[in-house]
């Protein structure tokens, strides 16, 4: 079983900034870029109350920075303010030379009291924990790295969002959008303004949802796979045309449905022998009832049996898309046909 990964509240988070106030050196990053974005008003908001001026904050571009060019920033007193700011982004803290080393170490090891540093690492520039660089920030600065939120904290921000914008919803319909756009608020954001706008009562309901929601990729795929559950190859089909027509890669749709091919036969497999919905949400990282209970319901579709072929063939396409001359859409729909003659 995966180590289940550590999640950052962002709450307490938010209440130690403000009756402490800012750290003088933070590390940045994850994959939750509104909370990140959150963060790094409140963080700004603490160090400069007043507004922020050229003279106390600065961002820093990466691709040009000089260790020099930080040293100055970080050891240039405050005007009018009690603090001052530095934000460096688009620095590849994963590949710094040793001479750059060794100067950002005399640097943030003395970083003045009334300053603050913040490295911003997005995206491919993730900060490797194993690489020197990471390892010195994380000992003389605060390592944040801003994780999607559990299934209690991102449902409760749903329902202030939706009644910000004068709208109720549903613990059921908050799973069913999480299930639908995904479990990042940045995603979520617009997904929750045009609901609001679209629905015309008071409440928004999961039909409301599944109705005018986008669906990601990963979503699209578990459709198409409870749509073979449910015999119906035609809508598998459209939706793996849809995927396609997307610009999706064959290997990660193929991904997709071999993942949840894999999480249905251990929701077939914990119904057949007993074990709970504890050991299937343990085995899969399922954490919404909303979607535990679709999976149940689409595995209950299923054999046994054929769910292990259904794995067996998703392995067996996987192989053929990297070694077969054949194209990889034509690979994708032969899986289809056969997940419906052989995994009946």
């Amino acid at each position: 079983m995966a180590k289940k990964e550590e999640k950052l509240n962002y709450a307490a988070l938010s209440r130690e900034l403000k009756q402490k106030g800012p750290e003088r050196l933070y590390l940045l990053h994850g994959e939750e870029d509104y909370l990140l974005s959150s963060f790094i008003k409140e963080l700004t908001a603490a160090c400069l109350p007043e507004g922020a001026d050229d003279f106390s904050y600065r961002e820093l571009d990466g691709g040009s920075l000089t260790m020099q060019l930080l040293s100055d920033s970080v050891n240039a007193l405050p005007f009018a303010t009690e603090r001052t700011l530095t934000i460096v982004r688009g620095y590849d803290i994963n590949r710094m030379k040793d001479a750059e080393l060794k100067a950002l170490e005399r640097i943030v090891s003395d970083i003045p009291d009334f300053a603050t540093l913040a490295f911003v690492a997005r995206g491919p520039l993730e900060p490797d924990g194993r690489v020197k660089p990471v390892k010195l920030l994380r000992k003389y600065g605060r390592d944040l790295n801003f994780t999607e939120q559990d299934a209690g904290a991102l449902t409760n921000w749903l329902r202030r969002r939706f009644a910000a914008l004068g709208k109720g919803i549903s613990r059921e319909a908050c799973e069913a959008l999480i299930y639908a756009s995904g479990s990042l608020m940045s995603s979520l954001v617009p997904e929750v303004d045009k609901l609001a706008a679209a629905v015309s009562g008071d409440t928004v309901s999961v039909e409301d949802v599944e109705a005018l929601a986008f669906r990601i990729p990963e979503t699209q795929a578990f459709d198409m796979t409870d749509a073979l559950a449910g015999r119906d190859f035609d809508k598998a089909a459209r939706l793996l045309s849809d995927l396609l027509a997307m610009g999706e890669e064959p290997l990660k749709i193929l991904g997709a449905v071999g993942y949840n091919m894999r999480r249905l036969y251990c929701a077939r497999l914990a119904g057949e022998e007993g074990l709970g919905d504890a050991y299937i949400r343990g085995c899969t990282g399922i954490k919404y009832d909303f979607v535990l209970k679709k999976l149940k319901q689409s595995a209950s579709r299923y054999s046994l049996g054929g769910l292990r072929r259904a794995v067996e063939l998703c392995a067996e396409t996987d192989y053929a898309i990297k070694s077969s001359p054949r194209s990889d859409e034509e690979l994708l729909g032969e899986l289809l046909a056969r997940f419906a003659v052989e995994c009946a």
